[in-house]
């Protein structure tokens, strides 16, 4: 029998990631109105959580991360993926590359033409602005002043320079901001970071407001589902400390967390394909086709070049007097390796002369190694990863069972599109070419992933991306936005539910197609807009 939590709430938001602390903060600025926040992670009270490079410990390790794995994947010959998701107040953003991106212009102008109205560039550059609190300063891109704090880079190295220098070499114009709405172009990325501490939006957007006595955050919380009656969400039942508790609102149910939490709660609440949750044993609330399907994801082809007479991280790593000396200038000073995001420089172009605008990302390294995890390779090296932006693959994510503490298949298909092959092996081709300017011939870069040894033929170069294809941490889609003559969709451009009153998804899993770059920053986006349009829905 499940304990009744005590009160009555107006809103009830399910996970304190990147989305649910900006929604919880939004909705609880209003005193008159009674929110409770649910979070399966903990306080984020470790180190790692705060100093930028402690990705490297957090990623991988269960007190942080929910060690989700993918199904083995035909497009990468057969490999699982590890596939980290934020398990700790600030979800995701409290483990990320920290990378401030918002994407193309186009991408959101796309949803707007899908019949998302409100959802076009300029509807959301507000969104994005009201957010930031910007070190460039206020102007018509940028906002100060907002709970989400973006800075430059603290450190810059050489390697990294000659890269950008071969990239424009090649025809690709350098910018200084990726984000005013087309990224193509050459940078150092700005960061969630302020004065070299990771800023996550939990530092941002939560913590500010647990201050007031109308917000109840509840940490170490694994909910199990919605409480529908009569067609309308009125609850959620949840487990904490091994109780079983109950959580009533008399207003709405508000889901963030994130595009596989999310559709595992929305199952096991009988929502979602029936023909997936009656062979469990779950009730059919709710035959919703697109929950858990459309998820896409950026998949990076992770090459990695030796270089020689220039510095990498590899190499400080083992010389013990500089890895002593990265630790003081961080004690000190705030700066050096200690301050690193995953990626340092950014190129944003095309894998073809065809495509009319941006399509690959590169995330550029001056580090190597196997996979996150594991020690950085004991030669200097750099990563020069390169990810397909607008992948027309498509995957799903569902439950094995009923039991909340157990894992969901997440299939997301990668490369299983003739598109998506030849722009992973045209990105390879970009990538080698890039390799070969005459801006790093000092540093005699020499392949070692995927290896000299792969042929420049479209078969083999297609094969090699299945062999060094990983995630790049950005899945979305899995509940999303659509016209409800749209069999996929799971929400509205309001961010209800099709079917089903008192309940929204206002998350990365909302998005009908993925953004031209890191998705954080366009999560949070989602969630300003969300809870404006849930504060409007209520007057």
């Amino acid at each position: 029998m499940a304990k009744r939590l005590e009160g009555d709430f107006d809103y009830i938001v399910v996970g304190a990631g990147t989305a649910g602390c900006i929604v919880a903060n939004r909705l609880s600025a209003d005193p008159r109105k009674r929110v409770l926040i649910l979070e399966a992670g903990g306080k984020d009270n470790w180190i790692w959580f705060h100093i930028p490079v402690g990705y490297l410990f957090a990623i991988g390790n269960p007190r942080s991360d929910w060690m989700f794995k993918t199904e083995p994947e035909a497009g990468l010959n057969g490999r699982a993926l590890a596939y980290p998701r934020g398990k700790v107040i600030g979800g995701s953003s409290a483990i990320n590359a920290m990378i401030s991106m918002r994407g193309q212009a186009a991408d959101y102008d796309h949803w707007r033409q899908l019949g998302m109205t409100g959802w076009g560039w300029d509807d959301v550059l507000p969104a994005f602005k009201k957010l930031e609190d910007h070190f460039l300063g206020a102007s018509e891109l940028h906002g100060v002043g907002g709970g989400w704090r973006i800075e430059a880079p603290r450190l810059s190295w050489a390697v990294l320079d000659a890269v950008a220098e071969a990239a424009h070499e090649m025809g690709i114009r350098k910018t200084p901001d990726f984000n005013t709405g087309d990224n193509e172009g050459i940078g150092y990325f700005h960061v969630n970071q302020k004065r070299g501490r990771r800023w996550s939006s939990a530092r941002g957007f939560l913590k500010p407001a647990l201050s007031r006595p109308n917000l109840r955050l509840e940490t170490n919380v694994l909910v199990d589902k919605i409480i529908v009656e009569n067609g309308h969400a009125v609850g959620v039942r949840f487990s904490q400390g091994g109780e079983t508790f109950e959580a009533r609102t008399q207003g709405e149910v508000i889901l963030c967390s994130g595009s596989i939490g999310s559709v595992q709660v929305l199952h096991r609440s009988g929502i979602g394909p029936q023909e997936w949750l009656s062979p469990l044993g779950i009730d059919s609330v709710l035959d919703r086709q697109g929950v858990g399907r459309n998820l896409q994801d950026h998949l990076q082809q992770r090459a990695i070049y030796k270089v020689e007479g220039v510095r990498t991280l590899n190499e400080t790593y083992y010389d013990l007097f500089r890895r002593g000396w990265m630790g003081v200038d961080y004690l000190l000073r705030r700066r050096g390796p200690l301050t690193m995001a995953p990626s340092q420089l950014g190129i944003f172009t095309r894998s073809d002369p065809r495509q009319e605008r941006a399509n690959i990302q590169f995330h550029v390294q001056p580090l190597s190694l196997d996979k996150f995890g594991e020690p950085l390779h004991r030669f200097p090296a750099i990563t020069i990863a390169a990810c397909n932006l607008r992948p027309s693959s498509r995957g799903t994510i569902r439950i094995k069972s009923g039991a909340p503490d157990q894992a969901p298949a997440i299939a997301p298909n990668y490369l299983s599109t003739p598109e998506d092959r030849q722009v992973a092996a045209d990105a390879i081709r970009v990538t080698r070419r890039l390799m070969k300017q005459h801006a790093l011939a000092a540093y005699h870069p020499s392949e070692y992933l995927p290896g000299p040894s792969v042929g420049d033929d479209d078969a083999a170069l297609a094969k090699a991306a299945g062999n060094i294809g990983t995630t790049i941490f950005h899945p979305v889609g899995t509940a999303k936005m659509g016209n409800a003559s749209d069999p996929l969709a799971v929400v509205d451009e309001r961010l209800r539910l099709h079917g089903l009153r008192g309940l929204r998804v206002v998350d990365a899993s909302v998005m009908p197609t993925i953004t031209s770059g890191n998705t954080n920053t366009p999560t949070a986006m989602i969630a300003e807009k969300g809870a404006a349009m849930i504060i409007q829905d209520a007057r």
